[in-house]
């Protein structure tokens, strides 16, 4: 096992998750007693709706905290392949947070709908509110810079959380807008509308991390681009099947490429061994095996004793 022991954990990647974790937990803590405290005093459904939200913002983080840890260790006899798969998982967690919060802003939203409504007054709400979206703003473009960086769906889940939120916040304030200058019932209804939301990205954020943990495959457009990798390195004639599946975030690709019958077998190895570096090289791709079969269309040498026929 000594490819375990000389695994060195990439000090880079730590950095950035280590950064992207710090910044959420003290955005998500800040904004969450921010909107609890305002909504506690004003009374508002939409901006309690919103505080939900920031509240399960911030149990998903602690949860980052864990799940990503566990994602930078080195891989080990019970994980030989490295603990990646952790990371869709945390993915998973963000998402059934997001629904929780989206269920408690839609019952707190119909209540207050279904009792006519109330008035909220434009001051500590609509501060609140703005400087919110602000915030969420810088949080989604920072962490969506870091989640591109490590090729991490759990953080570019959370910036596009994040977006969410800056959305929400909006329609919160809208909300409240309304609730003075046309009707009470705004308010609740924006609230319903953040709820809407809400789901809504919850629902990305599990489809596409349980794709991750079901072995899904890359899409038409990323396996044309393999394929397309791997006809590129010199001396390949082809490629004859290409299989590949999520190991955690990234792919694990499986490939049968067509060489020349009589090419020399060190010859072979080095071309095999150009490609497998060629396909690694790419950001989605874990790990890369690849077969060679000789190309049926290709010459076939005749026997020694052999004349072609005049």
């Amino acid at each position: 096992m000594q490819w375990i022991r000389d695994y060195q954990p990439d000090s880079g990647r730590k950095k950035a998750y280590r950064t992207a974790l710090i910044i959420t937990l003290i955005g998500n803590i800040l904004l969450a007693v921010a909107k609890g405290l305002a909504s506690y005093f004003t009374g508002s459904v939409a901006l309690y709706a919103d505080a939900a939200n920031s509240i399960s913002d911030v149990i998903y983080s602690l949860a980052m905290v864990v799940g990503l840890w566990m994602v930078l260790q080195p891989p080990d006899i019970s994980h030989p392949q490295g603990h990646s798969r952790f990371e869709p998982l945390v993915g998973l967690v963000v998402a059934v947070m997001m629904t929780l919060a989206g269920y408690e802003a839609l019952r707190s939203s119909i209540t207050r709908f279904l009792a006519g409504g109330e008035v909220v007054e434009i001051n500590l709400p609509t501060i609140v509110l703005l400087a919110s979206a602000v915030i969420k703003a810088g949080m989604f473009y920072i962490l969506t810079r870091i989640a591109k960086q490590v090729q991490s769906p759990s953080l570019n889940i959370t910036a596009k959380d994040n977006l969410s939120d800056v959305l929400t916040s909006i329609a919160a304030f809208v909300g409240i807008l309304g609730s003075n200058w046309i009707n009470p019932l705004l308010d609740p209804a924006a609230g319903f509308l953040v709820a809407l939301w809400i789901f809504r990205a919850a629902f990305g954020a599990a489809k596409g991390n349980l794709a991750y943990l079901t072995g899904a495959g890359a899409d038409e457009e990323l396996r044309s681009r393999i394929i397309e990798v791997a006809t590129k390195v010199p001396g390949v004639e082809r490629v004859h099947q290409m299989m590949s599946d999520y190991v955690g975030p990234k792919l694990v690709v499986d490939m049968h490429i067509n060489l020349p019958g009589q090419t020399p077998l060190d010859e072979v190895h080095e071309i095999t061994d150009r490609v497998i570096e060629a396909l690694e090289a790419l950001p989605e791709i874990d790990r890369a095996y690849v077969h060679v079969e000789p190309d049926d269309e290709s010459p076939k040498p005749l026997p020694p004793n052999d004349s072609k026929a005049n």
